[in-house]
Parts: C-alpha cells; sequence; structure tokens
C-alpha cells in the first residue's frame, strides 16, 4: 500500500517519528566521506549513518572495534558538510562510552561540537542505560542499536543472527523498551528474526530501522559500498546489490592503465 509522503527540506528527528506515525517507510544509508555523502543526501535518503563500520570499508580492518574517536570525528565532519537534507546520525565508537557515562558524554559531546552532527548511535540497553541517560539529559539526540551489535562480536564469537532463544528475544524487547523510556528517538535492529523484529516495531512508539531484520520495521539501513556493488567478497542474506561498482570500477581503471601504456591517454583533445 502506498502512502503518502511529507516532503521534508531538512528531516529531523520530528520527522522521523512522523514517518512512522504516518506509516512511511524511513530509509537510511551509510556514508563516510564529503562525496558520497553529497550523492546520497541528493537522492532523498533520509537518515545516513557515519558508521563505525569505515573501520572494515574504509580502513580495512576485520571489526569495527580499531576506529578512534577522532577518526569519527573526521568521518562525520565530511558527511556533514555535504547533507543538506538528512539527519546525520554518528556512531560512537568502541571504548568511548561503554564503562564510564562521564566519558560517554564527553565522546558525544565532542562529536556535536567538532562535526555538526544531529545525533549519536550506541550499541546495547541495559548495559549502557546510565550512558545514554547521561547523554541525552545533555540535550544530544541518542539512537540505540540492538540485536547483532559488531562492537560485541567477540563476546559473540559470530556475525549469525541474534535472539533466536526466547530468553536472549525477551532481553531484546525489554530493552528496546527500555531505549524508549529513556529518551532515545530510534532503534536500529541488526539481523534478528523478522517476526521479533516486526514486534518491536509495533510495540514501541519510536522508529525501529531494521538491517536483517524483515520488512516489519519502520525503516532500512545498508552500507552503501554494499548496496552499490564496491565491496563483493560479503553476501548477507539481507543484501540486496543495486549495482555491481566493483566490476565496473575494475574495468575502468583497467582500460585506463592501458590507455597510458599504449599513450593513447591523454591525446591532443586533452592536452593543452
Amino acid at each position: 500500500m502506498s502512502v503518502a509522503k511529507k516532503e521534508y527540506k531538512r528531516v529531523t528527528v520530528k520527522s522521523l517519528i512522523e514517518m512512522k506515525q504516518s506509516g512511511e517507510k524511513i530509509s537510511m544509508l551509510t556514508s563516510y566521506d564529503y562525496s558520497m555523502a553529497k550523492i546520497v543526501d541528493a537522492a532523498n535518503v533520509d537518515v545516513i549513518l557515519v558508521g563505525d563500520s569505515a573501520s572494515n570499508v574504509i580502513a580495512g580492518h576485520e571489526t569495527t572495534l580499531p576506529i578512534t574517536l577522532d577518526q569519527m570525528i573526521y568521518h562525520a565532519s565530511s558527511v556533514v558538510r555535504a547533507a543538506k537534507r538528512a539527519l546525520v546520525v554518528v556512531d560512537i565508537p568502541f571504548g568511548s562510552y561503554q564503562s564510564d557515562s562521564k566519558e560517554a558524554l564527553r565522546s558525544a559531546i565532542r562529536i556535536m561540537k567538532e562535526s555538526g552532527a544531529h545525533a549519536i548511535k550506541v550499541e546495547g540497553g541495559t548495559e549502557i542505560k546510565e550512558s545514554v541517560s547521561r547523554i541525552l539529559q545533555a540535550g544530544i539526540p541518542v539512537m540505540g542499536h540492538l540485536g547483532l551489535t559488531p562492537q560485541s562480536i567477540y563476546k559473540f564469537g559470530t556475525y549469525t543472527v541474534r535472539a533466536k532463544e526466547e530468553e536472549e528475544a525477551e532481553k531484546l524487547k525489554s530493552d528496546a523498551k527500555l531505549l524508549e523510556e529513556l529518551g532515545c528517538f530510534g532503534i536500529v535492529l541488526e539481523k534478528i528474526p523478522a517476526k521479533l523484529a516486526q514486534e518491536v516495531a509495533e510495540s514501541v512508539s519510536i522508529p525501529v530501522i531494521g538491517i536483517g531484520a524483515g520488512n516489519g520495521v519502520d525503516g532500512q539501513v545498508l552500507v552503501v559500498h554494499d548496496l552499490l556493488g564496491m565491496t563483493h567478497e560479503f553476501h548477507p542474506r539481507f543484501l540486496r546489490r543495486y549495482m555491481n561498482l566493483y566490476d565496473d570500477m575494475s574495468e575502468a581503471i583497467s582500460q585506463y592503465v592501458d590507455d597510458v601504456k599504449s599513450r593513447d591517454f591523454p591525446n591532443d583533445d586533452e592536452s593543452y
């Protein structure tokens, strides 16, 4: 069923609540630099996530853990300069908020002040309650993240689907309600059963964005490099590739090399 869409010159946390209430699905994509963010924003994506997945797709690390707060602020600053419509949400990286709520607040303030971002995102529920509360009390919008939380990958030991068992599913539902009650404006649910994700989305008044969580949630998020097919080794079930840029870019660059070697480039029209 199609839903009448309201036009937003600038998407805010209030806009996302309105979208959920009207039944309009929310689009969310990652970006880590100015050029990509400019394209994503111009395509009317609602939320740009400056994800700690930059650790993987930009820096080549195996996990999201190595990326630092300074690096996240650098990426976020680049994205903010490009985003004219989208809400820009920034991940607080591993080690910058989990153990000390005062450090969590300092980290969030640095991101907001130094990058100009609009909100931050944190992973976890009950375990980070104090940190979330302190950040929210400072007037900083917070998005939660439950299910598969990549910053805890060494605790899980695998990137498999989470909350398939009743105990973990009940904790996830409880954590979602807690994040809503604390004042979070939205929640990302990653790689959990679709039925559970829909149940959570229907139980809270704030938007629930899914990645590998089925279509019963309020919106979807993907890593833009995966969507465009720039990363070709990654084949999760939830990923739909809309392009195959890896092959297209490889072919173009190979052609450039051939043209340089054969002295075809630059030609007379490309010279001064």
